[in-house]
């Protein structure tokens, strides 16, 4: 325990403000913040929100051990990646707030030394009050230069020797003095006490306390810090007015309106643009006010949710059809504005009970102090219904409130409906019908309902509609769409509901190949196999799917070969035409340097660049003083195969031009000449048919550099093929014969490598798909003191570890044929970096250049998590005080790391650090920009 990363999540008590979220637990509540990332997926809880920003703060406690606590109503906005915490201490993270907030609040004392970040302070603790008067934040020197106190926040942590003492305390007492301890105090008196423990200013009171004596002996060796952080704000969600305020306010952006479910036409229904509804069925007839909340719901028939209102669980289905239950007679269901509704089944077969409430009830507060049911007072309420509080509450109860109201009736849905209609006062009860069956059902209070919820059917019920939802909306995607949804993660919804899931999954098989065909010139073949290995996983026929896989990369290696060659001839069409006359022995030496790529990376990788544009922005440099990567070839007479030899001292002869076919083998070490040839159509040129080739490969750099050396190795082979047939050898043509061999190859991959092999210095290069992909290499004219600095200032490293495209790509590639909208937005986002970038250098602005690369740095971690490791991150922390941007060249994994230092003493004192670290066994390599091709 002591040495793990562990996350408290107080999840509160009854939820009794925000009763509907009382089934599920407010940590569990809806909050579609950035939903739109994922629209497939499913609805994001205010649960996923803490565990990223718990999981962002872990940075923190780096090599040591610890416990981070946060509570489960409360969202913190704030960059965790920066949170500082001090070793083998306690810290509690604090934030300036006005005396009147701090009034109602735990307010923390800090000292007036410390350590100051850029948007953070770093304090011992002084002391704590607890609602403190303005009196005490004064006596108790809290109140702060700018006349502001520092807010506790709930976010607690202890990292080190502290936690392991917490720890300690757990394992080493016994169990009497564990017990006394948690039963002589309430839930927030025994975190204050364990607090107060690290606080030498609360040990006297702390000592007046049970077992405070051993409190202190255990934990009072350490001390307890403030992170006050200057950039800092939190959401509460402990009412239900304050979760519609969330969605609805200044983060109301962030927020999708529409998930994971079913709605009609706009000409079906009445749903006003800001009603949120997530992962609900919404059918002909229905309206939903402004600012309203419908989650994990279905709606059918004359339904009207009024504005400001919450609709969580319910099913209600068409209201017509058996009069004897509709008491009022009506066909139809109001919720009035600002009410919340919700819908929860009952343990030991009890059947299902309809809840209901005004959005601003407080069922806490009783009938003495001016409490309310559906905003009215409760007087009122009971002469509405004509009865007395008997009639609602037990005579025995001191407080009489919404919470113990006898108020729900467990009936059939139409009656529960209509009996809350009137409860809410959208209904009139004229001849006292409702009134009647009310007083003579069974009824429950919010109370009794929090111990009789049937938590397995309750999961189980939800689930199903979730499983359902997906079903349906992949059902029309593949029947009217453009297969533009992610059906993979539409069938992991699906699983949800196991027995039905493998009869759904046929059915959409069974509409796969006509589709296909439907859709041929807006639908690539690449994305119609993934949708249809997709769906024989979910089905469990993993052979077939793994057959169909197989046809995914054929397609991307047919599409990308399509989309070369369509409009232009063939490559080797110039060396048939004139295949007459002989061929004298010819020699081409070809050498190339490596390039380094800023960004936009991904956004040239196929099938991406043959159907959204791309942009790059990288450089060709030297290494060393030398061009790294080579080929030599040449024909002979002495031999009439193919002879190729690489710098590993690696050859083979083959005498049989016709033997090389694809596909390769994976551990081929010469599958890059063996495709080149191919690709070049060299194999069949006549004038060769006297005549053999002598080739030799070679690439100075480590291997898994990420320089682009394969695809710069395999545009060196293709140029000096092209020049002994006299074949087009511009760059150009080139780089686009370089993605046909990657993909005859068998290891993807994109344009941007062979385009910064080929070219000189830095450009910006553009894609736009079609037939054929247009590529625009746009050089950029810098100036020779940008030159200059640049050459100064960035530091090309080695870091030792072999990285392997091939793994990545596959992945990422994955996930695009899948449609994955948080991939596609990332890499969007790189390509406009790349053009941003191309601005930023050509106005001499190197530092916003960094900002780039650490951000383009951030979104490749977000593609591939496994583009960084531990040795990666360790070399950028300690890379970070001198760098203004870093990053792993190409796909990442290992490989070279580009590090941008501040000014010209940063990158010396950075190299000097780096050649002299016992730590890192890495490479500071010499480089320049190559000017000349």
């Amino acid at each position: 325990m002591a040495k793990k990363h562990i996350l408290l999540l107080h999840a509160g008590g009854d939820s009794k403000r925000v009763p509907w979220a009382n089934p599920m637990g407010k940590a569990f509540l809806p909050l579609p913040y950035l939903a739109g990332d994922n629209p497939d997926g499913p609805v994001p809880l205010l649960f996923d929100h803490i565990l990223a920003i718990s999981s962002s703060a872990r940075q923190a406690f780096r090599d040591q051990g610890g416990i981070f606590i946060m509570t489960g109503d409360v969202l913190p906005c704030f960059d965790a990646s920066n949170l500082v915490l001090p070793d083998d201490s306690a810290c509690i993270v604090t934030v300036p707030t006005t005396l009147d907030v701090a009034a109602n609040h735990g307010v923390v004392v800090a000292s007036k030394d410390g350590t100051d970040g850029e948007n953070y302070s770093l304090c011992l603790v002084d002391n704590l009050l607890q609602k403190p008067t303005v009196h005490e934040l004064v006596e108790g020197q809290a109140i702060r230069d700018d006349g502001r106190a520092l807010l506790d926040t709930g976010i607690i942590s202890a990292r080190g020797k502290a936690w392991q003492e917490l720890v300690t305390l757990a394992y080493s007492s016994s169990q009497i003095m564990i017990k006394e301890l948690i039963t002589s105090r309430k839930e927030m008196s025994l975190y204050e006490d364990l607090v107060a423990a690290w606080v030498p200013s609360r040990h006297e009171w702390l000592r007046t306390r049970p077992l405070g004596m051993e409190l202190i002996a255990a934990l009072g060796r350490h001390r307890m810090f403030s992170f006050c952080s200057y950039d800092f704000s939190f959401l509460h969600f402990g009412t239900s007015a304050e979760v519609l305020d969330h969605l609805a306010g200044s983060y109301s952006g962030l927020v999708g309106r529409r998930h994971m479910s079913s709605i009609p036409e706009t000409t079906a229904c009445d749903i006003a643009a800001t009603a949120v509804i997530l992962s609900s069925k919404i059918s002909a007839g229905v309206s939903v006010g402004e600012d309203s909340l419908v989650y994990d719901s279905s709606l059918s028939g004359r339904v009207r949710i009024g504005s400001q209102s919450i609709v969580v669980g319910v099913n209600i289905h068409e209201l017509h059809g058996n009069r004897s239950q509709i008491v009022s007679g009506s066909s139809y269901f109001t919720l009035p504005d600002r009410h919340c509704l919700w819908e929860v089944p009952l343990v030991n077969s009890m059947g299902r009970v309809m809840v209901y409430c005004g959005l601003h009830d407080n069922p806490k507060v009783s009938m003495k102090r001016d409490g309310t049911f559906c905003g009215k007072p409760w007087r009122n309420v009971l002469e509405h219904l004509q009865i007395q509080d008997t009639d609602l509450w037990n005579p025995m109860n001191e407080d009489n409130c919404l919470w113990n109201a006898r108020l729900f009736p467990v009936l059939s849905l139409p009656e529960m409906l209509n009996v809350g209609m009137c409860l809410m006062g959208s209904t009139c009860d004229l001849d006292g019908k409702v009134a009647s069956l009310w007083k003579k059902s069974e009824r429950i209070s919010l109370e009794e309902l929090h111990r009789s919820i049937d938590y397995d059917q309750l999961c189980m019920d939800s689930s199903k509609h979730q499983a359902d939802l997906a079903a349906n909306i992949a059902k029309a995607c593949m029947t009217y769409g453009l297969l533009g949804r992610n059906l993979f993660q539409l069938c992991e919804e699906m699983l949800q509901k196991e027995n039905s899931c493998l009869q759904v999954c046929n059915e959409l098989l069974s509409l796969c190949p006509s589709h296909g065909d439907q859709y041929s010139g807006v639908l690539p073949k690449s994305r119609r196999y993934q949708v249809k290995m997709d769906l024989l996983r979910a089905s469990g026929d993993l052979s077939t799917a793994a057959i169909v896989e197989d046809k995914v990369w054929a397609s991307i290696a047919s599409e990308t070969a399509s989309a070369i060659k369509y409009g232009s001839k063939e490559p080797s069409s110039n060396s048939k035409s004139s295949s007459n006359g002989n061929l004298h022995p010819k020699k081409a030496i070809v050498e190339l340097p490596v390039r380094v790529d800023f960004v936009g990376g991904w956004s040239d990788t196929p099938p991406w660049s043959l159907e959204r544009p791309g942009c790059v922005l990288n450089m060709a440099i030297r290494l060393e003083g030398s061009l790294p990567v080579g080929a030599m070839i040449e024909t002979t007479m002495d031999h009439l195969g193919v002879l190729i030899e690489d710098d590993a001292g690696r050859n083979v002869y083959i005498d049989d031009m016709s033997s090389i076919t694809s596909p390769f083998k994976e551990n081929d070490s010469f599958r890059l000449v063996k495709s080149a040839l191919i690709v070049t159509g060299i194999l069949n040129d006549k004038r060769l048919s006297k005549l053999g080739l002598n080739i030799r490969t070679w690439a100075n750099v480590p291997r898994g550099s990420g320089l682009g050396t394969s695809s710069i190795l395999a545009a060196a082979v293709v140029k000096g093929l092209f020049q002994l047939i006299e074949g087009d050898e511009s760059d150009g043509t080139v780089a686009r014969a370089v993605l046909v061999v990657e993909q005859v190859m068998g290891t993807g991959g994109g344009w941007q490598d062979q385009i910064g092999g080929l070219y000189p210095g830095i450009k910006c290069t553009q894609s736009y798909p079609g037939q054929p992909l247009r590529l625009q290499v746009v050089p950029l004219l810098a100036s020779p003191h940008l030159i200059e600095e640049l050459e100064r200032r960035l530091l090309v490293v080695f870091t030792g570890q072999v990285r392997l495209a091939h793994q990545v790509l596959q992945k990422v590639v994955t996930r695009y044929l899948r449609r994955d909208s948080l991939l596609i937005s990332s890499i969007k986002r790189l390509a406009e970096l790349a053009k941003i970038g191309r601005e930023a250098l050509m106005n001499g602005e190197i530092d916003e250049l960094g900002g780039i690369m650490s951000e383009a740095w951030r979104l490749h971690q977000e593609l591939d998590p496994f583009c960084s490791n531990k040795l990666v991150d360790e070399l950028f922390a300690f890379a970070d005080p001198y760098c203004c941007g870093y990053k792993l060249v190409g796909a990442g994994g290992g490989g070279f790391a580009l590090m941008l230092a501040k000014n010209l003493n940063s990158a010396k004192e950075l190299r000097q650090a780096l050649e002299n670290s016992p730590t890192f066994d890495v490479k500071v390599y010499n480089w320049n920009v190559a000017m000349t091709p």
